[in-house]
């Protein structure tokens, strides 16, 4: 589901744009989805936010997209500077592709972890792409 190339850290910032298309272009280089899934991310961002709280957001397609959606995946990029997501700091952009419903199963593992300061701060610790991938992968086996 989650892969160490579909892992970053970037030390900077980057606009809301940018990390949707980061985690877009990680979704396709995967495998997971068309090219068509960063306008469905626009879409679902354009009705309701994707930020979820807890310095997180959830960038993923609209119902109407599931046809580009070919395999499930995750990406995941740290912004040590933020990314402003309407107004709020988004630290962690959680790139989402779920065939069927599996995405559900995924969104409430995540909710599950970043629900956790302590845990969320672990991550915001990590000094490698690697320790992240590690941290993250010890919940999703959870």
């Amino acid at each position: 589901m989650l892969t160490l190339d579909r892992v970053r850290i970037h030390s900077g910032s980057a606009t809301r744009d940018e990390a949707m298309a980061e985690a877009a272009a990680a979704l396709e280089a995967a495998g997971a989805v068309t090219g068509d899934y960063l306008a469905a991310m626009h879409e679902r961002e354009e009705t309701v936010s994707t930020f979820m709280g807890n310095e997180l957001a959830i960038p993923h397609g609209t119902n109407e997209a599931k046809g580009a959606i070919k395999a499930s995946a995750l990406s995941v990029a740290r912004y040590d500077d933020g990314v402003d997501w309407g107004g709020q700091r988004a630290t962690f952009v959680v790139g989402i592709a779920g065939v069927g419903d599996e995405h559900l199963q995924i969104l409430s593992r995540i909710a599950r972890l970043f629900g956790d300061k302590a845990a969320v701060q672990r991550l915001k610790e990590a000094t490698s792409e690697e320790e992240l991938l590690e941290l993250l992968s010890a919940v999703d086996e959870g």
